[in-house]
């Protein structure tokens, strides 16, 4: 399920019926089939008060996940206008940006994390196999 709380025109029915495509087989790769994930795009004092409130960190970030149960798997909140500064800091399109931002959430929904360098490997590792097998390429 994806949720647009951020009217920008950036965000067309393209782009959301590719990062639909991209998590329904993210949960296929990881044979996940009868669970529901939501992705929710907000602005940057939306994610700042989330962040602050569950996090205790009192600043911006790209992307919150929050795992919830088997049926609804989690949710996945990401700043499109942090998105946006980090694809024109990396040099690649948005697509790309919110397809990272989106698959990195969903990883930590599903346990992965980056806590140390060999978790951190593991999940870059995961997240740029699925990107690229999708077609979510730099």
């Amino acid at each position: 399920m994806l949720n647009n709380l951020i009217d920008d025109e950036r965000l067309d029915s393209n782009l959301l019926a590719d990062l639909k495509e991209l998590a329904d087989n993210l949960l296929l790769d990881k044979s996940i089939n009868d669970a529901e994930i939501s992705i929710t795009f907000v602005g940057n004092s939306k994610i700042k008060e989330l962040n602050k409130t569950y996090r205790d960190k009192d600043e911006v970030t790209d992307v919150l996940s929050f795992p919830i149960d088997e049926e609804l798997l989690g949710e996945v909140i990401i700043s499109l206008p942090r998105a946006l500064e980090q694809a024109k800091d990396y040099g690649h399109s948005l697509r790309r940006e919110v397809g990272f931002l989106m698959v990195h959430g969903l990883l930590h929904i599903l346990g992965y994390n980056h806590k140390s360098d060999a978790d951190k490997a593991e999940m870059r590792k995961a997240e740029e196999e699925l990107l690229e097998d999708h077609g979510f390429t730099r």
